[in-house]
């Protein structure tokens, strides 16, 4: 085959490719909760000054999708999240009904800050399409922040 048509015939699979993306309806989910750990040892590691970086600074939501945090404190000391304490064992829900940028403290973290950015949910194609290239892009870049149920 010529090189021609092997061009031909990428393109016309990128152009599919692209098409399912916008086209197709988004993921059902039995929940809508994304959960995220804050595991045993947390606070004492970082007492130690040992640089924990357990959450990511930035958690991206997407409403009707995956539009409830979860945080569940597996440490032995009490987790401060916005206005929630979470004694050790405890688990927090914050629904979120609103696309926006929160910005919430929290003593899991080195800052003491977290940034939770709720999306609207993607109705049209090129919104679909848009979701999809970031759940791409952040499945490559947080391989250390990945959710643990």
């Amino acid at each position: 085959m010529s090189r021609r048509g092997w061009l031909l015939i990428v393109a016309i699979g990128l152009v599919a490719g692209l098409g399912w993306a916008a086209l197709a309806p988004l993921p059902v989910r039995a929940t809508r909760e994304q959960p995220f750990v804050i595991p045993e040892g947390t606070w004492q590691r970082r007492r130690s000054g040992d640089p924990v970086d357990i959450l990511p600074q930035h958690i991206r939501l997407t409403l009707g999708i995956n539009d409830v945090l979860l945080l569940k404190n597996q440490d032995t000391v009490p987790q401060t999240f916005g206005p929630a304490l979470l004694m050790p064992g405890q688990s927090f829900r914050l629904p979120f009904e609103v696309a926006s940028d929160y910005q919430f403290a929290c003593t899991a973290h080195a800052s003491g800050q977290m940034t939770i950015i709720v999306d609207p949910f993607p109705a049209s194609p090129w919104g679909r399409l848009r979701w999809r290239a970031l759940k791409l892009a952040e499945s490559f870049g947080n391989k250390t922040h990945e959710p643990t149920t």
